[in-house]
């Protein structure tokens, strides 16, 4: 489903202007906020990630080498209770836009959900890996890109609930990037 332009003008949680502000590419965009976004706290996540400044800049590099891609509605946060099914399990609606809600690839939207679909549970890693495994098959995403695009979901929301050793959020982003 294509994206509006009201949608290019919202905020992503965490920022302070909208994402696709002085772009006209979603990959530029999102290097754009990228580096932004790795300036809020960088203190406190280059504690959790060697090297964070390579990191920030080869993140950045790589987004915007990418091709332009088709373009639709992304979600930012396709988790079980945020689909509703029917009684007969099919999804009825989907719920809970705003968190990271834009237009954009439609891989960023496949690699957020593989890596958050169970991001806290004990058999997390699994289920991102073969999410990832699916959504490359099924939907034609290169893997190399969905790990791309969940780098940036990383540095972009990394801050969103805290910086320290005692927030799930945060020690999960740092790892996602080391």
């Amino acid at each position: 489903m294509p994206g509006s332009e009201a949608m290019r003008r919202l905020v992503i949680q965490g920022d302070d202007r909208p994402l696709w502000q002085g772009h006209s590419r979603f990959s530029d965009a999102l290097a754009a906020l990228v580096e932004r976004a790795a300036g809020r706290n960088r203190d406190a996540l280059a504690a959790q990630v060697p090297g964070l400044a390579h990191v920030v800049s080869r993140t950045a590099a790589s987004l915007r080498s990418l091709p332009d891609r088709p373009e639709s509605v992304v979600h930012g946060d396709l988790v079980p209770p945020n689909i509703h099914l029917d009684e007969a399990g099919h999804p009825v609606a989907v719920l809970d836009f705003g968190f990271c809600t834009t237009v954009g690839d439609p891989a960023f939207e496949a690699a957020v959900t593989a890596a958050v679909w169970d991001m806290y549970g004990p058999d997390a890693a699994h289920h991102t890996a073969e999410l990832t495994r699916l959504f490359a098959r099924e939907l034609g995403h290169a893997e190399e890109v969905l790990d791309l695009y969940r780098k940036a979901y990383a540095l972009i929301t990394y801050d969103l609930f805290g910086t320290g050793p005692h927030d799930g959020h945060f020690r999960w982003c740092a790892a996602l990037l080391r």
